[in-house]
């Protein structure tokens, strides 16, 4: 929600590249990490470019979506990197039948995801297979960037040995995301933001780190297959904070796909506790 009232005062490729370079600064303030050379060199290669892959491949793939209807449908491919996250932690588990075991949760709440944010915009399969086949790149890079996100929470801790790499990784964003913006040709917006735009990139880029902050600690130090679960409630609360800051209603689609995302996650939450 935020992310969009900043785009609106400064554009999308300049308002992503302020909001993660004032982010940037804030978790170096906050949370200032542990000196580059302690970390492990394998973490900081791998767990850094599936981290700005993943942020990039976001920020282009919105800012390439032709409609609105497409930035919905390209946001919708992005959720699928909960589901990703909950079938990759259930095939490292090496327990027996496990993929198979959550595959019906998953499912469950990827419904749910869909109608939850695609919902309250009437979304049409037949329109937005057309928009895929009309201008796919936006598509590739959202489920790419999805894929590459359930990797990084995954896989990377092992990588890791107790270290945290969102404060490092962050600027590398930012830098990134300057790139995309002055690659695209765009510059300044003509007319001058308000106080209320520079406010929102700073409310912006505090919650988005906040938030990578909090993972970060969360997939270190928590159960994978419980964060992985719980992961299904991100689209939902960005719909539903997005609705009440930009004054949109949330209507029937959208309550029954929270409904279903609730389902979906305890039907794995109660699948993980019979196995114990």
């Amino acid at each position: 929600g935020t992310v969009r009232i900043v785009a609106e005062s400064f554009g999308a490729t300049l308002g992503s590249a302020l909001i993660y370079t004032v982010g940037g600064v804030l978790l170096l303030v906050f949370r200032r990490p542990a000196p580059i050379r302690e970390f492990p060199k394998k973490y900081l290669i791998i767990g850094g470019l599936l981290f700005v892959f993943y942020e990039s491949s976001i920020s282009l793939s919105l800012g390439l979506a032709s409609t609105a209807a497409s930035s919905v449908e390209v946001s919708l491919v992005n959720y699928l990197w909960p589901t990703m996250m909950v079938l990759l932690a259930a095939g490292v588990s090496r327990r027996r039948y496990a993929v198979g075991k959550v595959l019906p949760g998953a499912i469950v709440a990827t419904v749910g995801v869909t109608l939850a944010v695609g919902g309250n915009s009437g979304l049409d399969w037949q329109a937005a297979a057309g928009h895929i086949a009309d201008n796919p790149l936006p598509y590739v890079l959202a489920f790419a960037g999805a894929l590459a996100w359930s990797v990084y929470a995954v896989f990377t801790p092992a990588l890791s040995k107790g270290f945290d790499g969102t404060s490092v990784f962050f600027p590398f964003v930012a830098v990134a995301l300057w790139i995309i913006h002055f690659a695209s040709g765009q510059g300044w917006p003509s007319a001058a933001p308000s106080v209320w735009g520079y406010l929102a990139v700073v409310a912006a880029a505090a919650v988005i780190a906040g938030g990578y902050a909090c993972w970060g600690y969360g997939i270190l130090r928590g159960s994978m297959s419980t964060l992985a679960m719980a992961s299904y409630a991100t689209p939902v609360l960005s719909t539903a904070a997005s609705a009440v800051l930009l004054g949109l209603s949330l209507t029937l689609p959208f309550w029954c796909g929270a409904l279903l995302v609730a389902a979906g996650s305890i039907i794995n939450w109660w699948i993980s506790s019979q196995r114990r």
